[in-house]
């Protein structure tokens, strides 16, 4: 074993645990939930009534925030701010890299008397300016024209972000450029919120209810992750540059056995989880499951459902919380979908449901399905927005990273299919008969075991290979990556749905005339109608198989496989009008989106060829001369003595070196190709450069099974998945 990787498992061997003082636990995690959050009960307490109350009744409703507001809040949030030791404050917001972005200004200026005061006004609170020029824009704006603005959120509480030198009191905003187009990930899931809100409460208007509130949509992200030591980290400039290994060789044991899913967790990741839980409950954000996954070294949390754009938020703060309390661990969370070949990558499970607190939950049947008249006609709307836009629902997933991943036996296939179980598909297969169909009973499941009761059933079986799932109240959409915003998915889901509902709306407002008649007979018929043209995307089978390749193609369902295949969804006509019908992106905007996403996939392979071939030789090609120069003295002095040596070993070391060498040299010559589009450029790194990769990679993992160990100095697989 090399000196350095030595030194990594000396380091790892000998951790000492972070020892927690008395004040981390002096407190139990309900009283410190939300503790850091600006909340509504935070508001009310400071708040005078008039102004609370319009406050509320903006997040609720979704009237329009009275300027006038804005100073008193911002006065009170700054005193709260103080309070909890905030120097400065920060809008923060989500620009379309995909990450988090945040300008930070100081609460406090000098005053004429050479003293320091804290000031904090409307206009700071409701509006900002950071420079975005260098944000991606996708043709938008040219690069000097660097005016931008964020906007206060009120729909998102603020909140309280501590460091160990000061806290911050960040605000979250939208982000639009200066002719108004929308730059960030916020704005469009707060547009398609809005459209979502007005078209489902037309269908609810017509079973005669109406309320005031919003529909919210909400949202639950299942967010997968990798912990690896930093010790190894460190010796890898793959996971460094790219987040991801580029080589290595498979380990012995993976995850064959099963046993890694579900474990006992192991002592460092479980304070990790615990230190994690506790910031992510101080910050308002509703964390409820941990686990081990299926691979070795990988993780999930998982949240309880919010509201979307809330869900949104506390995604990206989920996501940079890991990264930084994984540090105070000595270890690095890799979010990256496929980081170690051989074992599963990470996904980010979407759960989506509709409803508020006068109506509940649209998406839940209750006991009786067929029963549900309203259930079936927000389920049907599903079907037919995922049917019909399939292609879009595929095309938000698209990522190089998400290309290793999806049809993978982890994750569902690129086919967008939606699985309703055995139910409600009977359900549906027999009003599109023209009967009504009958709920069987509930079941129950007995163990025999005494001391155990009967488990009551559900209705029907998850299917862990399907897109887009019905698990009982909500769908799920499983093939989100776990590097990801969840904003784009919940914008086309939000978006597709509501052309749906609105397309029901005005099928039923125009059948009906005040007549419960003519209403019960117009819903049969609707529903009748949606799932006899749109039945083909319903599949409750195995969405890992030969076979369903096959079926569905003959059921004319798009199979996208690659990024370069999907994204440009995102520009076809059917996908522009839409958006632009709703009001949720501008074609400029859509058109925007399209260009970054496929920047960012060039330059993805791009840093990831670059660092592949400067692997390959300053760090493999030395390795393996070193080996070769030990094989050919070993050789000599053993045929010295008079006696024979096998060489052929050293035969196989150099064709494999050599091999290596060739395959990084026409690795080097495609990397110098430039074609004329983006889109043809994308194919291209897709097609020619990703494979050449391989190829790289396919020699390098070969020598590293035979090199000898003290000579390689790449942390293996074996050593970075299980030891921790």
């Amino acid at each position: 074993m090399s000196i350095a990787r030595k030194e990594a498992l000396k380091t790892i061997f000998n951790y000492k645990p972070i020892k927690k003082t008395k004040k981390f636990f002096e407190k139990p995690s309900g009283e410190i939930f939300g503790k850091n959050v600006f909340s509504l009960s935070e508001m009310k307490k400071r708040l005078p009534g008039a102004i609370f109350k319009s406050l509320k009744k903006t997040i609720e409703t979704g009237s329009t925030l009275d300027v006038k507001v804005a100073d008193v809040v911002a006065a009170a949030m700054k005193d709260w701010a103080l309070e909890k030791k905030a120097t400065h404050f920060a809008h923060v917001f989500y620009p379309l890299t995909g990450l988090t972005a945040e300008k930070h200004d100081s609460f406090y200026t000098p005053s004429s008397d050479g003293h320091a005061i804290a000031e904090f006004s409307g206009i700071l609170l409701v509006q900002g300016e950071p420079d975005a020029s260098s944000f991606p824009n996708g043709g938008i704006r040219q690069t000097f024209e660097a005016r931008g603005y964020t906007a206060w959120d009120v729909t998102s509480p603020a909140y309280i972000m501590e460091n160990a030198n000061g806290n911050t009191l960040c605000i979250p905003t939208i982000f639009i450029s200066w002719s108004g187009e929308a730059l960030d990930k916020k704005t469009p899931v707060l547009r398609s919120m809005q459209s979502v809100n007005i078209h489902a409460q037309r269908i609810l208007k017509l079973f005669g209810k109406t309320d005031d509130n919003l529909l919210n949509v909400t949202c639950g992200a299942e967010q997968e992750y990798f912990l690896i030591d930093n010790n190894f980290i460190s010796s890898r400039p793959d996971i460094l540059a790219c987040g991801r290994t580029l080589f290595g060789a498979e380990s012995p044991k993976g995850q064959q056995f099963d046993d890694h899913y579900f474990g006992a967790i192991q002592d460092r990741v479980l304070s990790f989880m615990f230190d994690v839980e506790r910031e992510l409950l101080k910050l308002g954000i509703p964390a409820k499951t941990r686990h081990n996954e299926v691979a070795p070294g990988q993780f999930e949390l998982a949240p309880i459902y919010e509201s979307a754009n809330l869900a949104t938020d506390h995604q990206q703060l989920t996501m940079v919380t890991l990264k930084k309390v994984a540090k105070k661990y000595g270890m690095t969370c890799l979010l990256h979908e496929k980081p170690f070949a051989g074992v599963n990558g990470s996904g980010k499970h979407v759960n989506f449901s509709i409803g508020n607190s006068t109506h509940g939950n649209l998406l839940d049947p209750g006991d009786n399905p067929h029963d549900n008249t309203q259930f079936l006609i927000f389920c049907a709307a599903i079907i037919r927005a995922v049917h019909k836009n399939s292609e879009l629902l595929r095309a938000v997933v698209a990522s190089a990273g998400n290309d290793h991943r999806l049809g993978a036996n982890e994750a569902p296939p690129a086919i967008l299919s939606i699985f309703l179980g055995s139910e409600l598909t009977n359900v549906f297969e027999k009003i599109s008969n023209g009967g009504v169909a009958d709920s069987s009973e509930h079941e129950f499941l007995n163990v025999d075991v005494d001391t155990i009761p009967p488990l009551p059933k559900d209705s029907g079986d998850r299917n862990r290979t399907s897109p887009f799932a019905f698990t009982g109240n909500r769908f799920e959409f499983r093939a989100v990556g776990s590097d990801q915003s969840v904003a784009d998915p919940m914008t086309v889901i939000n978006t597709i749905i509501t052309e749906s509902l609105d397309y029901i709306a005005s099928f039923l407002e125009e059948k009906v005339n005040d007549n419960q008649e003519n209403f019960d007979s117009a819903v049969q018929e609707i529903l009748k109608k949606i799932y006899l043209e749109h039945k083909d995307v319903v599949f409750n089978g195995d969405g890992y198989s030969d076979e369903w390749q096959k079926e569905a193609e003959e059921r004319g369902l798009p199979n996208l496989k690659t990024t370069p295949e999907a994204l440009p969804a995102l520009i076809s006509d059917k996908a522009i009008s839409i958006f632009d019908k709703y009001n949720i992106l501008t074609p400029v905007e859509s058109h925007s989106r399209y260009e970054i996403f496929t920047e960012q996939y060039i330059m993805k392979i791009e840093v990831e060829a670059k660092t592949a071939v400067n692997m390959a030789e300053t760090i493999i090609y030395p390795s393996s001369l070193s080996y070769q120069e030990e094989l050919a003295n070993c050789a000599l002095k053993v045929r010295e003595a008079g006696l024979s040596f096998d060489t052929s070993r050293l035969a196989i070391i150099i064709n494999l070196t050599d091999s290596l060498n060739e395959s990084t040299s026409n690795l080097k010559d495609l990397m110098a190709i430039q074609k004329e589009t983006m889109q043809s450029q994308m194919e291209f790194s897709c097609n020619e450069i990703i494979p050449a990769m391989n190829e790289v990679r396919k020699y390098a993992d070969q020598l590293e099974e035979l090199i000898s160990d003290d000579l390689w100095t790449l942390p293996s697989y074996k050593e970075m998945l299980f030891i921790r």
